[in-house]
């Protein structure tokens, strides 16, 4: 379930939000930028949280967790509006996706993570519904 999820927001980003040049999964890509190869922004990765199962009738797991969108832009004084506009479509991409194992993606909360000098991050979490079967 994790991997379709990745997959599908991938997908999404590459079919409906071309401004988004490079998607990858999280793994504290901004706090290393001098360490990482670079990659093209804007960027999205994906951070998929802890999931809390539960059992089902016969076969089988629902769970619930939540999935953070980085979206990482370049800093360039003014235009963060331009920044907060992409967020605004990938939101409107994401909201309400679903896939075979995955469904009810909603937004949560919205950060913005001012402690980078040449980028802007802008956080999204989602709750997700996961179906696991055996």
């Amino acid at each position: 379930m994790r991997k379709e999820l990745f997959n599908a927001i991938k997908a999404k980003m590459t079919s409906d939000v071309p401004e988004v040049k490079h998607v990858d999964m999280w793994n504290h890509n901004v706090e290393f930028l001098e360490q990482e190869d670079a990659w093209a922004r804007p960027a999205v990765f994906v951070e998929i949280g802890t999931i809390e199962w539960q059992p089902l009738q016969g076969n089988g797991r629902r769970g619930r967790g939540v999935v953070r969108i980085h979206l990482v832009t370049d800093w360039a004084e003014g235009e963060y509006g331009t920044a907060f506009d992409l967020g605004r479509k990938i939101l409107r991409v994401l909201e309400g996706m679903e896939g075979c194992e995955f469904d009810g993606m909603a937004l949560l909360q919205t950060e913005t993570n001012h402690n980078h000098e040449d980028i802007l991050e802008s956080i999204d979490s989602y709750a997700v519904r996961y179906l696991m079967t055996e």
